[in-house]
């Protein structure tokens, strides 16, 4: 592995990059040519271009981008094609460039990075390398591990998930979240869950449960000392058992969540946590919906290279 200065310089200096861009993302089909003809400007060499209109053709888009052996790979697209893409670029000495292109972009504004296309640009050309955590989703089923970078949940934001219209999406943006969940939250039942960390058992019921490697969900922060990038998951329910007290812990998420810390309740942090639910739940990790519980998640310290901005306070 290189150093992360010495790989920024070998991608400053020309390094092989390739385009990777959900062209079906809320904003990629409308922003594939105007991104490349500014990477481009910007003094991008491409060696490969992949404008992917069917999400399924992702990973294969990657496994063909990879044989490239490229120094840097550009993604644009929501937080599921950046699931696909840390699926890949985990732990090898090539850098992220990251296009947000999505509906909530939650992990590029924990990177701190500019959401209008020519910032973004801007940071992939004159930005630095950095390293910042990962989390991989284990279960007991024996099937291979999910790696995902901002966000595991369960409970209502499945359901959520599975049932958000994609035209609300690209008409209202991330409005079409919190509007499918009131539609969904009369007739969802809450959940157990028992989380073990060092040892210690943690029980609760909700009807929503958020595992953090990142610092945002549903585009708010949710707290201002997260991070994708401080050695640590942030493990919150959203309210209790009660379909109110879900409704009022939403809210103060929102309005209060740049003012809360993770080192409160109703966070608890770790390093790696065990999950057992009562039904067993699935999980939605960054977008993606899985089979989940039970299950262990565990923090990937330095496990992916980003390009960010030079002031990035990377640990």
């Amino acid at each position: 592995m290189r150093s992360k200065a010495e790989l920024g310089a070998s991608i400053r200096a020309g390094g092989k990059a390739v385009l990777i861009v959900n062209s079906r993302s809320r904003r990629g089909r409308l922003k594939y040519a105007e991104a490349l003809r500014l990477l481009i400007g910007a003094g991008i060499g491409f060696v490969g271009l992949y404008p992917v209109t069917d999400p399924e053709k992702l990973p294969e888009a990657f496994d063909e981008a990879l044989e490239l052996e490229p120094d840097l790979v550009v993604v644009g697209g929501g937080d599921g094609t950046l699931k696909e893409a840390v699926r890949h670029l985990a732990h090898r000495d090539i850098a992220l460039g990251l296009l947000p292109l999505g509906t909530t972009n939650n992990f590029a504004r924990g990177l701190l990075l500019p959401l209008g296309l020519r910032g973004a640009v801007e940071v992939i050309a004159r930005g630095k390398v950095a390293d910042v955590d990962l989390a991989e989703l284990t279960r007991d089923d024996g099937t291979p591990p999910e790696i995902f970078a901002n966000m595991l949940s369960m409970g209502l934001s499945v359901q959520v998930a599975e049932t958000v219209p994609h035209l609300l999406k690209r008409y209202v943006g991330r409005a079409a979240y919190p509007l499918t969940a009131l539609a969904r939250l009369a007739r969802h039942r809450a959940f157990t869950a028992t989380l073990t960390v060092d040892g210690e058992a943690h029980t609760l019921r909700t009807h929503q449960l958020n595992i953090a490697n990142g610092s945002h969900h549903s585009g708010r922060p949710i707290a201002y000392d997260a991070s994708p990038d401080d050695r640590l998951l942030a493990l919150y329910p959203l309210g209790e058992a009660g379909r109110v007290r879900l409704l009022s812990a939403t809210a103060r998420l929102v309005l209060t969540g740049r003012f809360r810390t993770i080192t409160e309740p109703p966070f608890l942090t770790a390093g790696q946590v065990r999950i057992v639910t009562d039904p067993p739940m699935g999980v939605d990790l960054d977008g993606e919906l899985h089979p989940g519980t039970p299950a262990t998640v565990t923090l990937l310290p330095n496990a992916l290279r980003v390009m960010v901005k030079p002031e990035y306070p990377d640990t």
